[in-house]
């Protein structure tokens, strides 16, 4: 067993600390925030995440599990440190890291004998070098410590499972000492190991994060394709997914991507890049690309509704995914500030999110607590979260509640057939008719701006076929 501190309650923080706890490790969590740490000393989770408030209350039970304002009082004896802040965008796209740093200075007051203190909080690359230069600054006399990059890799809605049965555990630290150290701390997980130097450790956090949302964003692409050309984006999806080389995840079509990890970490990214003087074409387009998949349910509405006085929209799931309250980046704040530019009359609904979406929206709409009320005298519905719930509803009386019959799906939920049999206008992510295809066929050759023509077409029409000799 050993001591371990955890600096930051949010969803990253409060996960590891939990867990490592359950593993039999004695950890007090600390955070600044006194409201947040009150309501953690009586079990009560900030954040809405399977299984981990029980965890939380029977870890607290057992004594292995404390939570603090207070890193000195607790630093003595700690064998690990973890920095689990967050690091969220500059207006610049730049990684504030003033968290981080602010939580070094703090260790470097605190550490009274030799610690592995843990970027877990994800970081550029180098910061390592910088935490450790900040904790060498404060500290109040000549204490021996190493700072090594172990990057998380947990989903939201799955972080305790993701914990418990992770693909891997990366470690980036050139002191084999600090290495050991958490091959022991982490040897309850069974899990592999991969050991590089810090600076690896630190771009694989971003390049994974990176390389999904392009693939969503590349998905997204095919979908829109899929709808001028009659294709089935889900028949394309599991079409290539069955490819070993591309597999079946993040091959879901919709209206974009959201959360507190993808946009924030492929912007900063975008920022790296810069600073050492390379620019990432891909990733810029992924970001692109997934506004552009936001405003699709706007465009969509202003192609059916020529006159928006009076018009109600009613929006289900506002949470970034299922299983989670979190509405950072999430499609529907984008979705719901253009319908309000519009003049739109907004009502919504989510099993967990309203509250968090409350909290965020500078201007107020209409918060329902369940999905019928949220549709009723509705012209039209928008999907943007695929909670189960949802594939549940009693869509006849979903219908018989509308105003009018518009049903956009951000999230391919339900089957097309069904709901044009249901009497729905129904607009799918991604699923093109055969009348749209002849009808594009018929209106000839696609024009595009220069500008977005790649190398390739260049000089050509985008229907002309070059012919290899």
């Amino acid at each position: 067993m050993m001591k371990v501190i955890v600096v930051g309650t949010g969803y990253v923080g409060l996960v590891t600390g939990t867990c490592l706890a359950e593993i039999g490790h004695r950890v007090i969590c600390i955070d600044k925030d006194e409201m947040k740490i009150e309501k953690l000393k009586r079990g009560i989770s900030p954040i809405y995440e399977a299984h981990l408030e029980d965890m939380i209350c029977r870890n607290i039970k057992e004594q292995r599990l404390s939570f603090s304002t207070d890193m000195k009082e607790v630093a003595e004896d700690t064998q690990v440190i973890f920095i689990a802040v967050g690091t969220p965008s500059l207006e610049d796209g730049d990684v504030d890291l003033s968290q981080v740093e602010e939580v070094a200075r703090e260790i470097g007051k605190s550490l009274v004998s030799y610690g592995v203190i843990v970027n877990k909080s994800t970081v550029p690359v180098g910061s390592c070098v910088r935490v450790a230069q900040i904790i060498r600054q404060n500290l109040r006399k000549d204490i021996s410590f190493d700072v090594v990059s172990n990057p998380e890799f947990l989903r939201e809605g799955t972080a305790v499972y993701d914990t418990f049965h992770g693909d891997r555990i990366v470690i980036g630290s050139r002191s084999k000492k600090a290495v050991e150290v958490l091959r022991e701390l982490y040897k309850p997980f069974h899990q592999k190991f991969f050991i590089t130097n810090p600076e690896s450790a630190e771009l694989i956090k971003y390049a994974s994060n990176a390389f999904l949302a392009t693939k969503i964003s590349f998905i997204n692409e095919m979908a829109n394709l899929c709808e001028k050309t009659g294709g089935d984006i889900r028949a394309v999806a599991e079409g290539m997914g069955m490819d070993q080389r591309i597999g079946n995840k993040f091959l879901q079509a919709g209206v974009g991507f959201g959360g507190a990890c993808f946009p924030k970490d492929v912007k900063g990214l975008l920022k790296t890049g810069e600073k050492y003087g390379y620019d990432f074409k891909i990733i810029r387009q992924t970001l692109a690309v997934n506004e552009g998949q936001k405003q699709k349910p706007l465009r969509i509405l202003e192609e059916n509704i020529a006159d928006w006085k009076g018009i109600k929209v009613g929006i289900l799931g506002l949470a970034f995914k299922p299983g989670t309250d979190d509405v950072r980046e999430a499609p529907a704040l984008q979705i719901i500030k253009d319908l309000r530019g519009k003049g739109a009359q907004i009502r919504v609904y989510d099993p967990v999110a309203n509250a968090s979406m409350q909290s965020v929206l500078q201007f107020p709409i209409t918060y329902c607590n369940n999905p019928y009320d949220a549709v009723t005298d509705c012209d039209a519905v928008i999907l943007l979260t695929e909670w189960p719930e949802f594939q549940e509803l009693n869509l006849r009386k979903i219908r018989r509640l509308m105003k009018r019959t518009i049903f956009i799906d951000g999230r391919n939920v339900f089957a097309s057939e069904a709901m044009g049999e249901k009497g729905f206008d129904y607009y799918p992510m991604g699923i093109g008719s055969e009348e749209t295809a002849q009808r594009k066929l018929k209106e000839g050759v696609v024009k595009v701006n220069e500008s977005e023509k790649s190398n390739y077409t260049s000089g050509r029409t985008w229907n002309q076929v070059s012919t290899c000799n």
